[in-house]
């Protein structure tokens, strides 16, 4: 029978936490913070995974673990290598700084529109903000996002035109709109000069 002190030992070394190098990997993170940075919905990513939309919604939440081949078919889709994927996680830094180089850029056809991922990984498929950089004659088409997700678009420069389900309304530098982003929709330069806005994704 063992000892009351090598009990309490067996317990103190049970409720220790691992250091952060011995967590595993949050691949579901990872994987929604690629897909947003990529404008997929997880339809699109399905699709080009070859993997259920519920299978990847629970992967993408923490809530299931892929396997090597799921991880792999995904990782393909993205146009990341699986080693990606499956990289040790940092230790936070008290204030994290990015430069320029360390933000992710989206280019459109023929350069028409740029967009700036400036929200961290954790937040992906969460709440995402980018800053949308349209040249004159530019727009940015979205597919649906998931269910009850939402769109915050400031206008900070130039004029700005949002099409959501039929309806259309244009926009004015300091004006906002808010409209709802679980069906298609579309932002586009309305004006003869470079138009900038925050756009802020809270999903559903």
């Amino acid at each position: 029978m063992a000892s009351s002190r090598t009990r309490r030992s067996a317990k103190s070394a049970a409720a220790k936490p691992l250091p952060a190098a011995a967590m595993p990997p949050r691949v579901g993170e990872q994987i929604a913070r690629l897909r947003a940075e990529r404008r997929m919905t997880l339809d699109d990513l399905s699709r080009a995974a070859g993997v259920s939309k519920s299978m990847l919604s629970e992967i993408e939440r923490d809530k299931a673990n892929p396997t090597i081949a799921v991880a792999w078919r995904l990782t393909n889709a993205l146009s990341v290598s699986l080693d990606y994927l499956f990289a040790p996680p940092k230790i936070p830094e008290a204030i994290a700084v990015s430069g320029p180089h360390d933000i992710p850029t989206l280019s459109g056809h023929e350069g028409k529109y740029q967009l700036c991922v400036w929200g961290p990984i954790e937040l992906a498929g969460k709440f995402e903000w980018y800053e949308l950089l349209l040249q004159p004659g530019g727009v940015l088409v979205s597919n649906a996002h998931e269910p009850g997700t939402r769109e915050h678009l400031t206008v900070l420069q130039g004029t700005i035109e949002i099409e959501v389900t039929g309806a259309t309304k244009r926009l004015k530098a300091a004006e906002t709109a808010r409209y709802a982003a679980d069906e298609s929709h579309a932002i586009r330069n309305a004006g003869k000069t470079e138009a900038k806005a925050l756009l802020v994704v809270i999903h559903g």
